[in-house]
């Protein structure tokens, strides 16, 4: 049980509603459905009575609801306590992350931290996740949201904040290999794969062709994730593709999940040269990620 975790579960005994409090909350609904679960696993009750139309508090909830707003109302008068005891911080934080991550993680993460620390700015700037490790390393940047490799360098922090399952997608329509996936044991040598270029996405997607004893036919090797969702959705080929990605796709109604062997999801996190977590204004971002980010 965490501070995040109770503020959800306070929003939302207020707003009786998952779809209400995850958009003002910056989660998404089944990340906000899993913390709740996670919450009643935690107290042995069930907290909620839900169906389509409504949500119930249920008498557990009744009586959890002012412990836990006790709690946080005396977790927010400790911040502004050492608010008193210490002065603000001011300065400038780089930070890097995919384009994806910059709406559907960072949001959350640097709310929290703006109420904490109004007067830090941040220099964003996105591109392939892939990158972020090696930004690092040469200093183009100060800490960065990114997937945690299989070899992390010795020099570098890394803090899990997520864990992002991959799927393998095709389109959702006609294409020149349609009918080999319908077939119950496709000739995957027919299909065209498109996948990331490098990274731990690549990683993982090379070790589920091992898996699957497929040698795969690459039709595009692609620098970032986005671009493969686009590129399945137009015909292209076979995709493998972190669902996060998928999910916020402006495409995804175009695209198709396919049934097939589960791939490995990887761990999303923040990260920075150990060295840097002296610098107090990476240290403050990295103490929010750790007290208060939500694992969806």
């Amino acid at each position: 049980m965490n501070i995040k975790s109770l503020k959800l579960f306070i929003h939302l005994c207020e707003s009786k509603s998952f779809a209400k409090t995850a958009s003002a909350m910056h989660i998404s609904p089944s990340a906000l459905s899993r913390q709740i679960q996670k919450l009643e696993t935690e107290t042995g009750q069930a907290l909620f009575l839900r169906d389509n139309r409504s949500v119930e508090l249920t008498p557990a909830a009744k009586k959890l609801l002012p412990v836990a707003l006790r709690i946080s109302g005396e977790w927010q008068s400790y911040h502004q306590h050492l608010k008193q005891l210490n002065p603000e911080l001011r300065g400038e934080i780089r930070l890097f992350c995919s384009v994806t991550a910059s709406y559907s993680h960072l949001p959350q993460l640097l709310s929290e931290f703006r109420l904490q620390h109004p007067f830090i700015e941040f220099k964003l700037s996105t591109g392939d996740p892939a990158q972020a490790i090696d930004k690092l390393l040469n200093g183009d940047v100060d800490i960065a949201i990114s997937a945690l490799p299989d070899h992390l360098p010795n020099r570098v922090a890394f803090e899990t904040i997520s864990e992002i399952p991959l799927s393998v997608i095709a389109p959702d329509g006609v294409s020149n290999f349609a009918q080999e996936l319908q077939k119950t044991s496709p000739d995957w040598s027919e299909v065209p794969f498109i996948v990331p270029e490098a990274g731990t996405a690549r990683d993982r997607a090379n070790a589920w062709f091992r898996e699957m004893k497929i040698k795969p036919n690459i039709y595009a090797q692609v620098s970032g994730h986005e671009a493969i969702v686009s590129m399945v959705a137009l015909g292209c080929g076979v995709g493998i593709a972190p669902d996060v990605v998928i999910n916020n796709s402006p495409v995804r109604d175009k695209i198709a999940r396919l049934k097939v062997a589960s791939i490995e999801p990887f761990k999303l996190g923040v990260c920075c040269k150990k060295s840097e977590l002296e610098n107090p204004l990476v240290k403050a971002l990295w103490n929010v990620a750790q007290a208060n980010y939500i694992t969806p």
